[in-house]
């Protein structure tokens, strides 16, 4: 068989480029040859994945296959880290993408959250400042980790990796010759030293403007740490001090003028950006080398996102009628656990939401199928006297706590209680692109409900209260799948196709109301098992015609009928996008952008290419799926694989963004075939621009964050400064904490277009460490026609007070191994180590062999001194004479310490066991630790 390459597209819509380009660029470098904060996150992350995969195949006797260095990409390494993958089958690396793109587009949005901070960036020489940021962070990651809350894991070890990687072009550890990173900035139990005082000169003016030697020979030669002054409004700056540099930066221009920056390869220490760049990879490596130690190896590929299936993810009505619709929610599930487990389909995870009235949720959200299933099992239809249920408060759980691109199924028989959450719900889903399908029972031919004295069941909903599901789902690029209860088994067929390996949308388009239309899609060579999903009124027919002109009517086939045609099918090229701002200024370039486009403004896609060179784009438009507009966009090569697409005036609409394009990968073909990919959920433009800041992005728990918003008028894309009016507000978030925001707002004139107001959050006292919170922000005009939106989300994060890494002391290292490795086999050894967290510790939670092929047993006890102590014996075959251990604390403090084999027994010195509690033991796995003994010490301390 003829090799495939996965190809992903990278689609991101922005609105202009940046004029003044400054610091490690967020995303893109305008010169093509400086490295940006993504192309650092990108190298380090998939190096790091890789290592791991690699490691875990060692570990199972497996092959693996990949040379580690900078030329990765995600479809190497998710193919060699495929336990069934081979270089022909199809795989799916948009989830990985996804993924990554999450990370370095969160790292990209402290340039604009945080512009100003130099504790986020290591200006102003604030090393302490920048180095408790990276301990926030690190300590919010590890806590969403616990929870499984991968999104938002993610998006704040984005942030981190920001501020870790800036350190190296900010700061003067490049030229003190530093080979290696400072790993100090990731251990907060060490000292921050060498650091130039802030009355020690560090810098002097530059030279016929060139600043290759502006350091001080002194600061130097002491091995002085420094970084540059920073700031957009002021030239102060203490006395002899360095600056950062550029343009934006006036304390450049007061002596010492000149800057030290190695932002990129023009910056005042341009020479040196290389050097700092590759630190700045090797840095964000190390750390997440630390995440992996404390969360262990499964549960760090799942940060990644390195999965080859997407989640089962069900929202369930419990009530009273509900129980043949359970039924079938359980059998299918089953169906996929029992049919997939083991296999590259399985789901990477599993999400279950109940809802009735007057409650929904809890979330449960799971890697275990076993416990999947326990949980709907658990379920029970009861109650549901009152018709209407919070069917979309229990979808807003899901749609926040599933990753992006998830396809959500909602199982129900009832009209939603909730409904003034749709916009909400709208939003949400353009953010995170989840695809929803409703399975909607029973639902009556009209359009009003009749009345209980015809014997008509109450729980039934009219086709109005139906036409809610609708919207929703096609917003989505879902479907709302109409039958009755017995015929519900026929409609769940399409959950087991959706699960399927590497599904791509080829096509999709709405005709409401229907009329007669012919619709025409390509079938490339890469596609497998095609399948189209035609729904409608059940007086809806239909002809399908194959490439070879062989015919198929409506009467061959089976199932359903609605309003949306949808062609999917499976192939490992696909594409995902996101939505982009342009920035100017001291870190110019795009960030994310959470809401609508501007109805009739200039807007362009970013294609990135990635997986294949043999993939050309021939054609991106914004196409409205309901009618016949379609805005087609110029394509410009800007280098690197990258694509910018210009639309010029995207009019008022509705639109998806479809691309077309020609494959030359297939070595079976001398010349390249065509090829279409759609994308699922719709973009809808706005006249209404919603913009929110926070200026954080974590909430202690029993704490208030206010958020300040600003609402605009705008015409072809342009604040309108003459308009006035008044919007209706509304905030509202996925864990109903309490919150203030006004109900309106009013744009009144002179006030230039807009109006500002303030949102306020409160994060309960009880509220767990690693919550994640999404907070909407929506403004709607005063027709009701026009509305958009801002989303925020927020990690609820207990303050660090633990940052003592668990501390291991060796207490014996002995054997009798032979000098010959030949009789190695038949020879053991033994090392015993005492570890503990401290009295004023989290307490030791898990202990891990990194390193050796052995046994390792511990043994826990309560100890005198107050202090928690678990000693671990570790025994080997002298074919293995070296161990590594890994202690991790409550918190996710990583402490290690290393043994070797040697030929005499250290003596030791122990104090009395006061009680032996509890006993373990393992060959290379992670052990949790819940007592623990106290034995004091020995020998020698080998930690790292």
């Amino acid at each position: 068989m003829a090799s495939r390459h996965t190809v992903v597209f990278l689609v991101a819509v922005v609105i202009s480029l940046s004029d003044f380009i400054h610091s490690f660029q967020p995303l893109f470098s305008p010169d093509g040859n400086s490295t940006t904060h993504r192309d650092i996150t990108l190298r380090a992350v998939l190096r790091k994945t890789a290592e791991v995969c690699r490691d875990m195949a060692a570990s199972e006797g497996r092959d693996f296959r990949l040379t580690i260095d900078d030329s990765l990409s995600t479809d190497k390494v998710q193919r060699a880290c495929s336990t069934t993958g081979t270089s022909t089958s199809l795989l799916s690396t948009v989830l990985f993408q996804t993924s990554i793109a999450n990370m370095y587009f969160s790292n990209a949005k402290v340039d604009v959250a945080f512009a100003l901070s130099e504790k986020h960036h290591f200006d102003d020489e604030t090393f302490q400042g920048g180095r408790d940021v990276i301990t926030a962070g690190v300590a919010a990651v590890k806590a969403s980790v616990k929870l499984e809350s991968f999104v938002a894991g993610r998006r704040n070890l984005g942030q981190v990796c920001h501020t870790l990687q800036d350190f190296y072009s900010h700061s003067n550890w490049v030229e003190l010759g530093n080979k290696s990173p400072y790993s100090t900035l990731i251990s907060p139990d060490q000292p921050l030293e060498n650091l130039a005082g802030l009355s020690v000169p560090t810098c002097r003016n530059c030279t016929g403007g060139k600043c290759e030697n502006n350091l001080l020979p002194d600061l130097l030669q002491q091995g002085l740490l420094t970084s540059g002054y920073f700031n957009i409004f002021s030239a102060a700056k203490p006395a002899g001090k360095c600056s950062h540099g550029g343009s934006f930066d006036r304390t450049s221009r007061k002596d010492p003028v000149g800057g030290i920056s190695k932002d990129d390869l023009e910056s005042s220490h341009g020479s040196l950006h290389p050097k700092a760049a590759d630190l700045a990879v090797n840095a964000t490596m190390e750390l997440l080398e630390d995440l992996r130690v404390a969360v262990g190896d499964k549960n760090f590929l799942r940060l990644m996102g390195l999965s080859q299936s997407s989640v089962l993810c069900f929202v369930i009505d419990t009530t009273g009628s509900m129980s043949d619709d359970i039924a079938e929610a359980k059998r299918v599930s089953f169906a996929i656990i029992d049919s997939k487990r083991g296999t590259q389909q399985e789901p990477s995870a599993y999400i279950l939401v109940p809802f009735n009235d007057p409650g929904f949720g809890p979330v449960t959200m799971t890697a275990n199928a076993d416990v999947f299933k326990d949980s709907i099992n658990k379920l029970s239809a009861s109650g549901g006297g009152d018709i209407p249920e919070l069917c979309l408060s229990g979808l807003q759980l899901a749609l926040t706590a599933a990753p992006p691109s998830s396809e959500i199924f909602v199982f129900t028989d009832a009209p939603a209680k909730d409904a003034h959450l749709k916009s909400t719900i709208t939003a949400i889903i353009e953010s995170t692109k989840s695809v929803v399908t409703f399975m909607l029972t029973d639902v009556l031919a009209s359009r009003r409900r009749r009345r209980n004295t015809q014997r008509v069941s109450p729980r039934k909903m009219t086709q109005l209260d139906a036409q809610l599901y609708r919207d929703l789902a096609r917003a989505s690029g879902g479907q709302a799948i109409e039958v009755t209860k017995s015929d519900l088994t026929l409609a769940t067929s399409v959950i087991e196709d959706s699960l399927a390996n590497a599904v791509v949308t080829v096509f999709q388009v709405v005709r409401n109301p229907g009329r007669p239309d012919n619709f025409t899609f390509i079938v490339d060579g890469s596609l497998m098992n095609l399948t189209a999903y035609i729904t409608g009124a059940s007086s809806l027919t239909f002809d399908l015609t194959s490439p070879t002109g062989v015919s198929q009517s409506s009467s061959q086939f089976s199932g359903p009928l609605a309003t949306i045609t949808t062609v999917t099918s499976q192939s490992s090229v696909n594409f995902i996008y996101n939505l982009l701002e342009a920035h100017e200024g001291a870190h110019g370039d795009f960030s994310l952008k959470e809401g609508r486009p501007l109805s009739g403004g200039n807007a362009s896609l970013m294609i990135s290419v990635t997986g294949s060179d043999k993939v050309k784009v021939t054609e991106v438009t914004l196409f409205d799926s309901s009618g016949p507009t379609e805005v087609n966009g110029s394509l410009q090569s800007v280098g690197s694989g990258n694509f910018l697409v210009t639309f010029s005036g995207v009019p008022a609409g509705e639109f998806v963004v479809r691309m077309k394009g020609e494959d030359g990968s297939s070595t079976s073909r001398s010349t390249a075939t065509s090829f279409q990919r759609q994308a699922s959920t719709q973009i809808k433009t706005s006249s209404i621009s919603v913009t929110a800041q926070a200026s954080n992005t974590n909430i202690e728990p029993g704490s208030t964050i206010s958020v300040p918003f600003t609402v605009s008028t705008t015409t072809n894309g342009v604040v309108n400064d003459s308009a006035t009016g008044m919007f209706t507000v509304r905030a509202n978030n996925d864990r109903s904490y309490t919150s203030t925001s006004p109900s309106s707002i009013t744009i009144a004139s002179g006030d230039g277009g807009t109006a500002n107001g303030t949102v306020t959050l409160t994060a309960p006292a009880s509220a767990a460490s690693g919550t994640d919170v999404t907070l909407t922000i929506e403004a709607e005009n005063a027709a009701a026609t026009d509305i958009n939106y801002a989303v925020l989300r927020f990690s609820v994060v207990a303050k660090v007070t633990d940052i003592t890494r668990p501390v291991c002391q060796t207490v014996s290292s002995s054997s009798n191994c032979p000098s010959s490795s030949s009789l190695c086999a038949s020879s053991q050894w033994t090392f015993i180590a005492n570890l503990t967290d401290g009295i004023n510790g989290t307490g030791i939670e898990s202990i891990t062999i990194r390193k050796g092929n052995g046994t390792l047993n511990t043994s826990t006890v309560a100890g005198a001194g107050g202090a928690n102590v678990t000693v671990a014996t570790y025994s080997a075959s002298c074919c293995s004479q070296n161990v590594e251990l890994a202690a991790v604390d409550k918190v996710g403090n990583v402490g290690k310490c290393a043994g070797q084999a040697r030929q005499t027994t250290v003596a030791t010195t122990l104090t009395a066991i006061t009680a032996a509690v509890n006993t373990t033991s393992t060959g290379g796995h992670t052990l949790s630790i819940s007592h623990c003994l106290w034995i004091s010490v020995v020998v020698s301390l080998l930690w790292k």
